[in-house]
């Protein structure tokens, strides 16, 4: 079992930076590949970013290629998702998953799911 609560989310203006946070409870936080996903008013939960076991490999929505970075520190069982020249378009609830092993884009592949934190950007 995995428990996952992410902060760091907030109001923000566009062109602005923020980093998320997700805290994992267990000690086989390195045995997962973590995934952040986001949620906008009255549409579907979307990929956003995810990395590998170790940390070495990462994907990414095209959405937030080249503005948004995912890292982990697995000694803080932490993972991480800086967001930088944020945009309107990017205001959604966001949420970090854990599943075994692999990485995956597909929110159904993932076992474990924060609350979420809410990142709103004004224009």
């Amino acid at each position: 079992q995995v428990q996952l609560v992410e902060s760091g989310g907030g109001l923000v203006q566009a062109g602005d930076s923020l980093r998320l946070s997700c805290a994992a409870s267990g000690r086989t936080f390195s045995s997962y590949a973590m995934g952040w996903f986001r949620q906008a008013p009255g549409k579907e939960r979307e990929f956003v970013a995810t990395i590998s076991m170790s940390g070495d490999r990462t994907s990414y929505a095209d959405s937030v290629k080249g503005r948004f970075t995912i890292s982990r520190e697995n000694a803080k069982n932490t993972v991480y998702l800086q967001l930088n020249s944020l945009k309107p378009e990017d205001t959604a609830l966001y949420f970090c998953a854990a599943r075994p092993l692999f990485r995956s884009s597909r929110v159904r592949e993932y076992d474990y799911w924060g609350q979420g934190t809410q990142v709103t950007v004004s224009s």
